[in-house]
Order: structure tokens, then C-alpha cells, then sequence
């Protein structure tokens, strides 16, 4: 039976776009954490910018927890609900509603799919470099939430530092507009940027305007084997400390390589004991000589070979490979938890060491992954939840491969965001009086506290 509160809601954006059975509502309860799914009241799909804002607005009036969704690839359950509150889905606003190819950025709607938009600006000549793994299907509303990164973020830089503006509906139905479609903007408060990486815990997302560039002329793709993860990690420090910084510079583990190769039979060398998948690009002149300074330092650390993509198909193949190592990971056991550790890139040896000794220490399989380049390694424990003993162990292990990483001078997250997962863990980061600030400044702007509660912050 409908609900008053659903007929108010079916008013805003359609009868069709208000679910409410179990099915649906099930279906929008969890995301890609390996945490517990929360049921939602209503699940609502605004298809337009007008029934968005009135929407939130009507949860505000009511005390519903809003909890914005795109496609529910969150690693830190950012985009599971709050028990009762209603979920928003932005599928319906999907649209790019401008890519200006003089002045180089698009606008888009949160609900546009990454690949969606770097697809339609590689075809005017244009380049949107942030790739998260998940590109195919994130949307890219949850990208600058979450502050996305990918394989490209060493050189690139990560969502951030692509977002112009972001216009985002308030609590109060009004529309807030930031940024600028110039290069330049020093106009007020910098709102865009405190909107990036906010988790949907300050705003619900309207429209983007996000920075294009030109596309690199060329690049140079290679495979760097080695017999001991030590010299590989060594060999990323060294890499970095020349004063080269590749496009992308990838990790791999023997025991992922083995489960990738199983998974897409790229033709990867399981005896290796580790990879690194090396990619330099921009003018070819320092392309080449970048190539060169690169495969030295590799031999002189260790490699026992080094392979070079002869064409496009074989480099695309080699990427695929490392893009595949989660699902390939995530098929070996019932449960996979995927962890987003970061160090400075100086201390990435440290951190594989710790990683190792972890494994050890709990009796648990972690299979390391990630973009050693930028120190952000993604540490995979393979477990069964419904082990209750070995779960315990998981559970320790995580707690210390965070604090490993902040003995480094590392961070909890690289580019997953914190989201439930990781809020217990944000006063060991930062402190007491930063967690209370931004409490403070949350209560202001959410003063019922509708917006996604619970995460960054609890």
C-alpha cells in the first residue's frame, strides 16, 4: 500500500519512478563494501534537475536520510543507506549537456557514466584522464564524491583536479553554484572544492563542469619482470627519485598474477615473482628518452626481462590484465576485501615488507596490487565471512595494515573515500579537533543531518 510520503514523492518525479517493494529495495541496500546491507523506506529516480532539488528538499521536510546512489561501486560503503531513509538515484540524469572543445571542459549531469564522457571527448580531440577500475560503470557524480583515481593518477592527478564547478541542491532545495567554466576563479569560497571527496555528506550533486585537455601525441608501454616483490618496489622509489613520472607505473604480486592469468589468459609470466607495467607518454622525443632512463633503471634493480608493446593491441591487452585483477581476485574466495592503503611513494618497499609480515602473522591470502607510482597500493584479502575465526583475523589485519600505513606518513584512502569502513579510523589520521570541526560545519549545512549520515565522520 502507497504511503503518504510516497505519493508526495511520486508527485516530484512519476508514479514509476518511486519503488518501494522489497525487491527494489533490496537491490539498492549494499554497494561493493563487505559490509552489511541497510534496507531503504523508498528508492527515487529524478530525471531532471527540478524534481532533484525538490526531492531533497521534501526528504529534509520529512527527517529522511538521503543517501544519493550512482552505480553502487563503493569500496567504503559511501552509498549504503541509512535504515528507513530513502536512496536517490542519479541513472536518471545522465546526460552531457556540454563539451566545449574550444575552451576545453564538458558539463555534465552526476549520473553520466566515466567512460561515457572520455569516450565523447576523445572523439572532439580531447582528453579526460581520470580512470577509475571502475570507469565502465561509475558514474561520475560518485567519482568526484569519492574522489576518484585510476592508473592514470600519477601523472594525471586524480577527479579533483579536474573539477571546475560542481552546482549541488542543498538541503533546503535551493541551488548553490560554484566554480567557473574559466581557467581561473578566485570568486568566494572555493564550495567546489570542498564538495570533491565530501561522500554526499554536505549536497546532492546537480551538474559538473570538468576540465579536458589535450591528449598525450604518443606513448610507450612496457612490462618489467622481476624475481622478488623488494627489488620491484625498490625499482618504483628509483623510478620516481630520477625525476621521471610515468603516466602510470602498476604493481603486481605473484599471486595476483597468477589469478589474472587464469581469469583473462593475457599471456602474463606466472613464474614472476612480480610485474611492473610501466606506461610513458607525450612528445615522442621525450617519450623515447623517458622509455630509455626508465628500462635501465628497471635492469639495474633487478629485472630479469623487459617486454615492449609492439602495438596498440598488445598494450591494451596488458592493461586489461591489471584492470582485471580485482574480479580475478575476487573469484577465489566467497568474500574479497579490497583495501586502499597509501604511503609516499618513498615508502612503498616499507609497505609491501608490512603487508607481507601481516599476511603472515594473521594466516590470511592478500594478493597486492596497485599504482605503486603514486604509493597507493590495493592490499586484497581473500576470506569467507562466514568464517567467524578467520574473520576475526581479517578484521586485526586490517586495523594494522592502516596503521602501518600512517606510521609511514600515509593515508587511510587513496581514492576509495572513507564511507562507513573507514570512519573509525579517521581520528587516528587526523584528530579529535578536525573531526569536531567538521562536525560542526556538517550540523550547519545538514542541521537534521539527512545528508548520507553516518559516513566519513559517523
Amino acid at each position: 500500500m502507497k504511503t503518504a510520503i510516497s505519493k508526495e514523492f511520486e508527485a516530484i518525479v512519476g508514479e514509476t519512478n518511486v519503488m518501494a517493494s522489497e525487491v527494489d529495495r533490496h537491490t539498492y541496500s549494499y554497494d561493493a563494501a563487505v559490509l552489511d546491507s541497510e534496507m531503504p523506506s523508498l528508492v527515487v529516480r529524478p530525471e531532471n534537475s527540478e524534481a532533484l532539488g525538490k526531492t531533497v528538499k521534501l526528504c529534509n521536510d520529512n527527517g529522511l536520510p538521503l543517501t544519493v546512489r550512482g552505480a553502487g561501486t563503493n569500496l567504503s560503503g559511501g552509498t549504503i543507506p541509512h535504515p528507513g531513509g530513502v536512496v536517490v538515484l542519479t541513472n536518471g540524469l545522465n546526460r552531457i549537456l556540454e563539451l566545449n572543445e574550444e575552451d576545453m571542459y564538458a558539463v555534465v549531469e552526476p549520473g553520466v557514466v566515466t567512460t561515457s564522457l572520455a569516450t565523447e571527448a576523445a572523439a572532439c580531440g580531447l582528453f579526460y584522464p581520470p580512470d577509475p577500475g571502475s570507469q565502465a560503470v561509475s558514474t561520475l557524480g560518485g567519482n568526484v564524491a569519492e574522489n576518484a583515481g585510476g592508473l592514470r593518477g600519477l601523472k594525471y592527478g586524480v577527479t579533483k583536479d579536474y573539477v571546475m564547478g560542481v552546482d549541488f541542491w542543498d538541503v533546503n532545495g535551493n541551488l548553490v553554484k560554484t566554480g567557473s567554466r574559466t581557467v581561473k576563479c578566485a570568486s568566494g569560497y572555493n564550495l567546489a572544492g570542498l564538495m570533491v571527496g565530501s561522500e554526499g555528506t554536505l549536497g546532492v550533486f546537480d551538474k559538473l563542469i570538468l576540465k579536458l585537455i589535450p591528449p598525450p601525441k604518443t606513448s610507450r608501454s612496457m612490462m618489467a619482470i622481476f624475481s622478488s616483490m623488494k627489488s620491484a618496489s625498490e625499482t618504483v622509489s628509483a623510478i620516481i627519485a630520477a625525476k621521471i613520472v610515468p603516466a602510470t607505473l602498476e604493481i603486481m604480486d605473484n599471486f595476483t598474477i597468477r589469478a589474472v592469468e587464469n581469469f583473462r589468459h593475457a599471456g602474463l609470466p606466472t613464474e614472476a615473482a612480480a610485474l611492473l607495467l610501466i606506461e610513458v607518454d607525450g612528445h615522442p622525443g621525450q617519450v623515447e628518452e623517458d622509455a630509455v632512463r626508465v628500462e635501465q633503471i628497471c635492469r639495474e634493480h633487478g629485472a630479469s626481462k623487459l617486454k615492449v608493446a609492439s602495438d596498440a593491441a598488445e598494450r591494451n591487452a596488458v592493461w586489461q590484465a591489471r584492470r582485471d585483477a580485482l574480479p580475478a581476485l575476487a573469484k577465489l574466495k566467497p568474500t574479497c576485501v579490497l583495501e586502499d592503503a597509501t604511503v609516499p611513494r618513498s615508502k612503498i618497499p616499507a609497505m609491501i615488507q608490512a603487508l607481507d609480515e601481516i599476511s603472515q602473522k594473521f594466516a590470511l591470502t592478500i594478493g597486492t596490487f596497485g599504482h605503486a607510482g603514486d604509493g597507493n597500493l590495493h592490499p586484497t584479502i581473500l576470506t569467507d565471512k562466514r568464517d567467524h575465526k578467520e574473520w576475526q583475523r581479517v578484521e586485526k589485519a586490517i586495523d594494522e595494515i592502516f596503521n602501518r600505513a600512517l606510521e609511514l606518513g600515509g593515508t587511510l584512502s587513496g581514492e576509495h573515500g572513507i564511507g562507513l569502513a573507514k570512519a573509525k579510523y579517521m581520528v587516528l589520521e587526523t584528530n579529535s579537533g578536525t573531526l569536531d570541526y567538521c562536525r560542526r560545519m556538517k550540523s550547519v549545512l545538514d542541521p537534521k543531518g539527512i545528508l548520507n549520515p553516518g559516513k566519513i565522520i559517523g
